[in-house]
């Protein structure tokens, strides 16, 4: 897919080379290119021109990108929004989504990838939901948490139920916070 002439990009990015590459990428493809590497600054630019897509970092110096992303959407809620970041989480996708933007790529990331993210495809319901494996030190772990929430975090008593030396659930539990309920 390609943007045509007319199709404003901004791109919200303090990593001065990696906005460099991105932009004369995005040139190359027809697109009229702005730069921004700060909030201030895409909100001050937000004042002369209207773009239809933006590329937003997700962190931008010690200013969240998240910031960005809502000015854009309260500015033109049509605005195609992508946020790159080399910090994802489930948390931060997630509030990038609900404040307006269409995807969320880890970077690192290239124009192809990103142009593609412009282009919102429906939600696949048939997306396979798997059980994620669990190794045996967690199932180990899991049971020796619930033997001490039983037994009231006493150590001696939850050995005892465990079927091993004191000192070894000692030891275990000192190589791991146990919160007490």
């Amino acid at each position: 897919m390609s943007g045509s002439t007319e199709t404003e990009l901004l791109i919200v990015e303090d990593d001065a080379a990696f906005a460099r590459t991105l932009k004369r990428s995005f040139e190359r493809r027809g697109y009229r290119v702005l730069l921004a590497t700060s909030p201030a600054e895409a909100q001050a630019l937000l004042q002369d021109c209207a773009p239809q897509r933006a590329v937003v970092d997700l962190k931008l110096g010690t200013a969240s990108g998240l910031s960005v992303v809502q000015a854009l959407h309260e500015h033109d809620a049509g605005m195609q929004i992508v946020v790159l970041t080399g910090f994802a989480s489930i948390a931060t996708a997630v509030e990038a989504i609900k404040l307006g933007a269409c995807n969320y790529l880890v970077k690192p990331s290239n124009t192809d990838d990103i142009e593609a993210a412009f282009v919102q495809q429906p939600g696949k319901v048939d997306v396979p939901v798997a059980a994620r494996p669990t190794s045996i030190k967690t199932l180990e772990w899991e049971r020796i948490h619930e033997v001490l929430a039983e037994t009231g975090f006493n150590v001696s008593e939850a050995a005892r139920r465990l079927g091993m030396h004191r000192r070894t659930l000692a030891r275990k539990l000192g190589k791991r916070w146990v919160p007490e309920s």
